[in-house]
Order: structure tokens, then C-alpha cells, then sequence
């Protein structure tokens, strides 16, 4: 079951907690993406806090919301990227993302399987996804104050299994939130000297996987967006549209 768009939003945007993990989430996002310039970057599930970096070179940035979860204008201040979409059919060109970017989307889903296969149908040719789930082994996902804490959470070995049976092949993985999920100041105020001793630890510590995949095979062509939009979204505009050949004659 996903957690409502308000909550992630007061969460990540409103507390001092949620700023932190974002900040922590979105710095390693970078140190493993420092670009994507002229690239489409996607982001889905509550994927926007991770996406800002990239607004400004790459050619295009969409942060899909699922329907169970809601959606917010993204960004603040600027023309909005973000669009409400049914989970398991993204309105999006087969082979159309290069980055692709999700969170709060995998765990909580009802139907994991076809979300994977969904990510994979969009990811183009030389693309690549980031994962970002819960460690099953981590402080994170025994707490319910946060949305790290809803859904099922994983161990790395069992998730990138997970993967390679949708045709993704795991590159590499790290840790991230290693700081107690509390919102007592004495954890706030020492949150980055265990950010700092966390990296130098062992995986199992950090409160977030993070796996890069790129893609093996082929796109499938069974999924997508089924039904026609009476009034498309402004964030979808640009997108290539298939052009009807005219028939032979002889």
C-alpha cells in the first residue's frame, strides 16, 4: 500500500528528519550520477527530492506519481514535471528513459513484478535505473515514523535476484542513512558523524539499499499507457509520437 502524497511531502520538505535523508539520498544519488546532460531523467514513486540535480542540464525530467499515491506540483517555483500515472502503465514511449530513478515506488506496490517489467519496457538502450528500497537489516525499516518503515523491506542479495529475473543486471550497490531515524535533536546534531563512520562500515548498516542496473535485452512491448489522455499533461509535451505510414500501391 503506498503512503499518501501529503505525508512523503510533509516528510521530506517539513521535517528536519526527512530533510536530512534527503539530503544523504540525494548526495550519493550524485556521487554515483554526477550528469545527465541531454539525457531523460525518470523518477518514480516519491523519486522528486532526488531529481533537482539534473533540472538543469538534462533534456527532459518527468517525476511520475502513482495513482494510489497522489501526486504534487514538482517543483516548487518552477514549471511543473510532475505526472499522476497508474503504476503498471507509465505514459511513456517504449526504450524513451535513460536514468531512471526509483523510490517509495517498489516496496510499497501491490504488484512488484510488473512494475519491474514496466521500468524495464521505458529504460532505452545504455540506460540505467537506480533502486532505492529499505534494508531489511537497517534501523530504518523497524520504523514506522517514516515512510522507510511501510512496506516490505529487502536484504541485498534477495533484491538483486529480484532484479536479474526482470533482465536487469546489478552494477553496483551502496548504503546510505546510517543516522538513527529520530527526530530528538541530539540524533539531528550528530547525524553526520554517523553518516561519516557509517561509509566506512559494513553494508548491513545503512538504512537504504541503493542498486544501479542497466538493462539486459530487449524492451517488452506489452505495457503502457492503454488508454488515450483527453487533456495530456504539459510535463509529457515533446515526447516522439509514432507517424502513420501511408499504404503501398502497386
Amino acid at each position: 500500500m503506498h503512503l499518501d502524497v501529503l505525508d512523503l511531502r510533509n516528510f521530506y520538505y517539513r521535517s528536519p528528519l526527512g530533510r536530512a535523508a534527503q539530503k544523504v539520498i540525494r548526495d550519493r544519488l550524485v556521487e554515483m550520477w554526477p550528469e545527465a546532460k541531454v539525457q531523460t531523467v525518470v523518477g518514480f514513486g516519491f523519486a522528486a527530492p532526488l531529481l533537482r540535480p539534473y533540472l538543469a542540464d538534462a533534456r527532459r525530467v518527468i517525476a511520475l506519481m502513482p495513482a494510489p499515491q497522489g501526486v504534487m506540483p514538482w517543483p516548487a517555483g518552477m514549471a511543473n514535471v510532475s505526472v499522476l500515472s497508474e503504476e503498471m502503465w507509465w505514459p511513456l514511449p517504449t526504450g524513451f528513459v535513460d536514468k531512471l530513478v526509483v523510490m517509495h515506488g517498489l516496496e510499497t506496490s501491490e504488484n512488484p513484478s510488473s512494475l519491474l517489467d514496466e521500468a524495464a519496457r521505458v529504460l532505452g538502450p545504455g540506460g540505467k535505473a537506480l533502486f532505492v528500497v529499505p534494508n531489511r537489516a537497517g534501523l530504518w525499516a523497524r520504523n514506522d515514523r517514516t515512510p522507510f518503515g511501510y512496506g516490505r523491506p529487502y536484504s541485498l542479495g534477495q533484491f538483486e535476484a529480484q532484479l536479474k529475473r526482470h533482465g536487469f543486471v546489478p552494477e553496483r550497490h551502496i548504503s546510505a542513512l546510517y543516522q538513527p531515524p529520530s527526530h530528538r535533536k541530539f540524533w539531528r546534531k550528530t547525524a553526520g558523524l554517523f553518516e561519516r563512520v557509517g561509509r566506512r562500515g559494513p553494508l548491513m548498516a545503512g538504512g537504504v539499499l541503493m542498486v544501479e542496473v542497466v538493462k539486459q535485452g530487449h524492451p517488452k512491448q506489452t505495457s503502457g499507457l492503454k488508454d488515450a489522455v483527453k487533456k495530456p499533461l504539459g510535463a509529457l509535451d515533446g515526447l516522439i509520437r509514432p507517424t502513420p505510414k501511408p499504404a503501398y500501391r502497386a
